[in-house]
């Protein structure tokens, strides 16, 4: 039987007395007008788009009571009474929808209000439900009820804790990395020197001399490198890194690799993984940056706010890594030295750190030329020849103009210079040669890297013992005049042989010698004819040889050493420390071991300084020809004599045949010049009228 509608379970304020008090008027009001809604008859639709409606008013009036902010989470997990409130209002909200879903549960299709008891509800729950008992009066208060705050467990508190710590580190390593990149510019900005007229952040200017031997100081040609070299700090030689050629030696000296580190293995190789052939007088080939596997000290010094210039250094036009040089100058291997002394002292010239207006045109901190001068020649005429002692003038000439530009913009104790050379040279001879096409089977070889070493490709992995085979012969044949190799089994010394651009098989052939292939020459028939072996002077053997010594000379604040100091000789992997600390820049990990300061041993004038080396190559008389045996063969690499050091640099040779041979190579050099230029000259007739 229904159980007649009481008001007491529909009013608060009949089973609690406070809830008058608590509740606004217009609290009440809404009650009211609740309870008469309830009265008319709706749909089951109505009811739940009112009740919907009737919450989300309560869930605003929540948030305005609410407070709200970016430390409520934490306060949330740390405040004492915090977990309580949380829980007080969830429980709160679920009693009041629990209130309202049984209005609308007791509402009938017909609308009239319905109270349904529940199976086995006894009468004294009933009479306790009429008479506003206690049951009820409790189930309405259990959203009210108040629960002590539970204090965070332990893990919970090392877990947030530990959260914390990371993020703090994290913050700081961030910061820390950005204060050092901060680190690495502003000391630039703070030890500014002034030359009276501009402020000069730490500069170096680096000048590489290709092909200049080391005891090309000592033949009286080069005044200008000996005052370098008496008011500087440098070692009686530096050697280069093999093979000692131009492109190899130019990339270590800016990356502090070795070869088979950076990748350049040599001026010509071949890249099994691309396919594909690099060659160093094939600009739009070797100029790509696939090839150049390490990042340069320009790039390395621009990234760090060092801005840089760069003329005509082999690889700067390759666009290497992500940032480019500020100035780069292309290679023209004609230009004028006078003209790149002024090109040099114009990139001095530029507005530096004192001039804050003109930002578009900046001075550069490293400026890194190269002269291909003597090498030039000295490929051409010889490194003992008549024409390379003038070519040595010429370039001391271009070192004596960089040193005067400074000291007339009186900079000669505030920009670094630094001399550097990548190897040196050697003189062929047409009875320095080995035939290889006599001594191996070229059929089954596929490729042919290098020069004037010579690594083989076989053709067919099975051609590799074959090949390997006949190298060996050829090795004991020619034990004065090659050295043959596996890549595994290269000495580690030359460290060249972790890369797999170095081929599987070498003949290196010794200083002074050459390997020749037909139809490009031969061998025998130049013998016969007495037809002259070109180049003249080769380099790219054993990095080690005293012909293929190269130079370092450095002068400037960054090397406040005693004038004339003399460093113990050292490897061209050293070079790019040196440089990057002589501006400041952090250098990247690289093979080299020497940093600033420099630690002399002594001075060059010192007693007890060795006295310098005057290597001579290997005397051509003395020398096996293609058709004579090994053992009648000279040592090939005579080590130099008292005599051979105290003797003029021009005559190394030492007897008038050779004085008479030379001369006349240089007529056959003269015909032969005439001759080409009158082929040229015949070709272009031909071109400008072709026939019909």
């Amino acid at each position: 039987m229904p159980i007649p509608r009481s008001p007491s379970l529909l009013s608060p304020a009949n089973y609690d007395n406070d809830a008058a008090s608590l509740r606004s008027p217009s609290e009440q009001d809404s009650d009211s007008d609740d309870d008469e809604l309830l009265r008319q008859p709706r749909s089951t639709l109505e009811l739940s788009q009112y009740d919907r409606s009737v919450l989300e008013d309560e869930d605003e009036l929540e948030k305005l009571l609410t407070r709200s902010g970016p430390a409520q989470g934490l306060r949330r997990i740390f405040s004492p009474s915090g977990t309580s409130v949380r829980i007080g209002k969830k429980e709160r909200r679920r009693a009041r929808r629990e209130a309202r879903l049984s209005r609308r549960e007791r509402v009938s299709e017909e609308g009239e209000l319905m109270y349904e008891m529940e199976e086995g509800l006894g009468d004294d729950e009933t009479s306790s439900l009429v008479s506003g008992g206690s049951s009820i009066d409790d189930a309405g208060k259990e959203g009210f009820i108040y629960e002590p705050p539970k204090r965070p467990s332990w893990q919970k508190l090392v877990l947030v804790s530990a959260i914390i710590a990371v993020l703090f580190l994290i913050l700081f390593l961030g910061a820390y990395k950005a204060s050092s990149s901060f680190r690495a510019i502003r000391p630039h900005a703070q030890r500014l020197l002034s030359n009276g007229t501009a402020l000069f952040a730490p500069t170096t200017i680096m000048i590489s001399l290709d092909g200049f031997r080391a005891d090309f100081l000592d033949r009286d040609l080069t005044p200008a490198l000996h005052s370098l070299v008496a008011k500087g700090v440098s070692p009686q030689y530096m050697n280069p890194s093999f093979p000692s050629v131009t492109f190899p030696n130019h990339f270590t000296l800016v990356t502090g690799l070795y070869p088979e580190s950076h990748g350049i293995v040599g001026n010509t190789f071949w890249d099994p993984d691309m396919g594909e052939e690099f060659f160093y007088t094939h600009p739009a080939v070797s100029m790509q940056p696939k090839w150049w596997n390490a990042e340069p000290l320009w790039e390395t010094a621009e990234k760090q706010g060092v801005k840089t210039g760069i003329h005509m250094w082999p690889g700067s036009e390759a666009h290497i890594g992500v940032v480019e040089p500020t100035y780069v100058d292309k290679y023209n291997g004609s230009e004028a030295l006078p003209r790149k002394v002024n090109r040099i002292l114009e990139l001095v010239d530029l507005p530096g750190p004192e001039d804050e207006t003109d930002l578009a045109s900046q001075r550069p901190q490293f400026i890194a030329a190269y002269v291909p001068d003597v090498d030039q020649d000295g490929h051409k005429y010889g490194p003992n020849s008549t024409e390379i002692r003038e070519t040595i003038s010429r370039v001391d000439g271009f070192v004596a103009g960089i040193i005067a530009g400074l000291e007339h913009r009186n900079l000669t104790d505030l920009v670094n210079l630094v001399v550097v050379s990548d190897h040196g040279m050697a003189s062929t001879s047409t009875k320095r040669l080995v035939q290889l096409d006599d001594e191996i089977d070229l059929r089954l070889v596929e490729r042919i890297d290098g020069w004037p070493s010579r690594g083989l490709r076989p053709k067919q992995p099975e051609n590799l013992e074959i090949l390997q085979e006949q190298l060996e012969k050829l090795g004991r044949k020619y034990a004065d005049a090659v050295e043959v190799y596996t890549r595994e089994t290269m000495p580690e010394r030359y460290h060249f042989s972790n890369n797999d651009r170095i081929a599987p098989l070498w003949v290196i052939p010794r200083a002074g010698w050459a390997i020749v292939e037909r139809p490009t020459f031969d061998a025998k028939k130049a013998l016969e004819t007495g037809e002259l072996y070109h180049p003249k002077g080769i380099h790219g053997y054993d990095h080690e040889h005293p012909l293929m010594r190269a130079i370092f000379i450095a002068r400037g604040p960054a090397f406040p050493h005693q004038p004339n100091s003399r460093l113990e000789v050292f490897q061209n992997i050293e070079v790019y420390n040196i440089i990057c600390d002589s501006l400041g820049v952090n250098p990247l990990p690289n093979n080299g071991t020497l940093r600033l300061p420099l630690k002399p041993v002594g001075l060059h004038s010192d007693s007890h300084t060795p006295p310098p080396a005057m290597p001579s190559d290997p005397p051509a008389s003395t020398q096996p020809t293609i058709t004579t045996t090994v053992t009648t063969a000279t040592a090939a690499f005579p080590e130099p004599t008292p005599a051979a050091t105290d003797a003029p640099a021009s005559t190394d040779s030492g007897s008038v045949e050779d004085e008479i041979s030379s001369w006349w190579e240089k007529v056959t050099d003269k015909l032969g010049d005439l001759k080409e230029w009158a082929e040229e000259l015949f070709s272009a007739e031909i071109d400008n009228h072709p026939q019909p």
